[in-house]
C-alpha cells in the first residue's frame, strides 16, 4: 500500500505532505515506524519510498530531545564485518594493516557464492529471523559461529600465507586487483577478533598525549600475551593509533621499546611497525589530499595539511633518521609528492584573485561577482594560509614566499583602485563594484588578519557613500 501511494502521488506533491505528516509524529511513534521499516528491509522487501521515509524519520529523531534514536538494522553482512571497523579506509590501494571499504562487498559475495555457500545461506536466514524477533544476543552468537567457519575455510585455502601466486588467484576470483591482500587482512582480523577486542577494551576511549604514565600502560598492554602475538601486533597498534589525538605519537612507543631514537635501533624491534604505520598514514593523507584537490574540495585539504606536517615533523624531531635509512627515503618521497600537489595549487591563487578583482567595464562592471567563485577563492586562501604557516616542513618555503609577495603587492597597489572605483561608480555599476570590494575585504581577512580587514571595511563604507554619478541618456 505504501508502495502504491508513494509512487502514484509523488508527482502531485505528496512527498511534501508526507514529510509534514511524519514531522508531526511523536518520537516514540517515529522510532516504532522506523524499526518496522528496517525489519522489512532486512527481510528483503522492496518498498518504494522506504529510504525517503526512513531519512525523514531519522531526521526528526535526531532533532528530538524527548525521544529515542531508532537503531539502524544490523543486517547479516554488516554484523559479519563489524570486527573490521577500526581498520577500514575509504581509499583503494594497499596500506599496512588496513582494509579497503570498497573490497567488503565483493569479498562478501565471493564468500557466499564460492567459499561457504550453504553455511552463508543458513547464517543469513538465521540472523534475519533472530533480528525480526529482536534476539540480538542470539544473532551475535550466530555471527561469531559463522565467522569461525569462514576463518577455518580460509585457513584451509592458505589465505594467510604470504604467497604472491595465491594472492593473484584470489584477486581474480574476487574480481579486485587487491582483493587477495584485503582478504588476507580480513582473515587475520577475524581470526584475532577476541584478542583485538581485549586490547580495545583496555585502552582509554581517547588519549590526548601519549607520554609517561599512558605510554607505559599502553606498551605494557601491547607487550602482554594478548597484544604481542605476531598476527595481532600490527592491528593492535592501529587500535592504539585510533585512540590517539595525534596519530604520529605512535612513534613514542617505538622509541621507548628501543630505548633509543635511532632509526637503526628501532628497526631491529617489533615496534618498527609503529614507524611503518605513521609513514603509511602520511602516504594515505597525501592520497586523500590529491583526490580532494582534483575534486575541488579545498576545505577538506586544510586539516590534511596539518596532519601531514605534524607527522613529518615528528618523524624528524622524535627520531634520528640520519643516514640513508628507508624511512628517511619514504618520508622524503612523501614530502616531495605533497609539495608538488600544494605548490601547483597555491601558485594559481594570485591569478585567481586578479581575475576576480580586475578592473571591469561595460555591462560586466555592474554585475556582482559569483558568490560560489568568491567562496572557492576564500577556500584557496585558507589552503594557502595553512601552507604558509607550515612551509618549511612541507618543502614549500620558496613557493609560499613568492605567492605571498605577489598577493601583498597586488593588494598594496590595487585596493585603493577598487575603493576609488566604488566611490565614483555610476548607479548602474555600484552593485558590481561593491561586490568586488567586499570580496577584497574577505580575501584580506584571510591573508592579513581580521584587524587589517576591519580597516578596509571602514574605508569601503566611506567609499560607498561617495560621489554617485548618474548616467544620462
Amino acid at each position: 500500500m505504501l508502495d502504491h501511494w508513494v509512487s502514484s502521488m509523488a508527482g502531485e506533491g505528496a512527498l511534501a505532505r508526507l514529510r509534514e505528516y511524519l514531522g508531526e509524529l511523536r518520537p516514540p511513534a517515529r522510532a516504532l515506524l522506523a524499526a518496522g521499516l528496517e525489519r522489512a528491509l532486512a527481510r528483503g522487501d522492496q518498498m518504494v519510498g522506504a529510504a525517503f521515509i526512513l531519512e525523514e524519520l531519522r531526521r526528526g529523531l535526531r532533532g528530538a530531545a524527548d525521544g529515542p534514536i531508532a537503531p539502524r538494522a544490523r543486517r547479516p553482512q554488516r554484523m559479519f564485518c563489524e570486527p573490521l571497523s577500526p581498520f577500514l579506509i575509504n581509499q583503494t590501494g594497499r596500506y599496512l594493516g588496513r582494509v579497503s571499504r570498497a573490497s567488503l562487498d565483493p569479498i562478501w559475495k565471493w564468500l557466499c557464492r564460492d567459499v561457504v555457500p550453504a553455511e552463508a545461506k543458513g547464517y543469513v536466514d538465521e540472523v534475519e529471523r533472530l533480528l525480526l524477533i529482536d534476539d540480538l544476543a542470539a544473532a551475535e552468537q550466530a555471527c561469531r559461529t559463522f565467522q569461525d567457519v569462514v576463518v577455518e575455510r580460509l585457513r584451509e585455502m592458505q589465505v594467510g600465507a604470504k604467497d604472491d601466486k595465491t594472492m593473484r588467484r584470489l584477486a581474480t576470483q574476487i574480481g579486485l586487483n587487491d582483493g587477495g591482500e584485503n582478504l588476507r587482512d580480513i582473515y587475520t582480523i577475524l581470526r584475532s577478533r577476541d584478542a583485538l577486542a581485549v586490547v580495545a577494551s583496555r585502552l582509554p576511549p581517547a588519549i590526548g598525549n601519549l607520554t609517561e604514565h599512558q605510554l607505559g600502560n599502553v606498551k605494557a598492554l601491547l607487550d602482554s600475551p594478548v597484544g604481542c602475538h605476531p598476527d595481532v601486533f600490527v592491528y593492535a597498534l592501529i587500535v592504539v593509533m585510533s585512540r590517539l589525538a595525534a596519530p604520529w605519537q605512535l612513534i613514542r612507543l617505538a622509541v621507548r621499546a628501543a630505548n633509543s631514537d635511532a632509526a637503526t635501533r628501532i628497526a631491529q624491534t617489533p615496534y618498527a611497525l609503529a614507524i611503518d604505520l605513521v609513514v603509511a598514514e602520511i602516504e594515505r593523507a597525501i592520497a586523500i589530499m590529491r583526490a580532494a584537490l582534483e575534486a575541488g574540495r579545498r576545505a577538506q585539504v586544510v586539516p590534511l595539511i596539518k596532519e601531514i606536517h605534524d607527522a613529518a615533523r615528528a618523524l624528524h624531531t622524535e627520531l634520528d633518521l640520519s643516514g640513508d635509512h628507508p624511512w628517511a627515503r619514504k618520508l622524503g618521497a612523501a614530502r616531495g609528492e605533497a609539495a608538488m600537489l600544494l605548490k601547483r595549487e597555491i601558485e594559481a591563487i594570485p591569478e585567481r584573485v586578479r581575475q576576480l578583482l580586475r578592473a571591469r567595464s561595460g555591462a560586466e562592471a555592474g554585475t556582482p561577482l559569483d558568490a560560489a567563485e568568491v567562496a572557492d577563492t576564500e577556500a584557496a586562501l585558507d589552503l594557502f594560509g595553512a601552507c604558509r604557516t607550515r612551509a618549511p616542513e612541507l618543502a614549500l618555503s620558496e613557493a609560499a614566499r613568492r605567492v605571498d609577495s605577489e598577493l601583498q603587492t597586488f593588494f598594496d597597489n590595487g585596493m585603493q583602485t577598487l575603493l576609488d572605483g566604488l566611490r565614483t561608480a555610476p548607479v548602474t555599476e555600484r552593485a558590481g563594484r561593491q561586490s568586488q570590494v567586499d570580496a577584497a575585504v574577505r580575501f584580506c581577512a584571510k591573508l592579513f588578519g581580521a584587524e587589517y580587514a576591519a580597516l578596509l571595511s571602514k574605508a569601503a563604507g566611506v567609499a560607498a557613500k561617495g560621489e554617485v554619478r548618474v548616467v544620462r541618456a
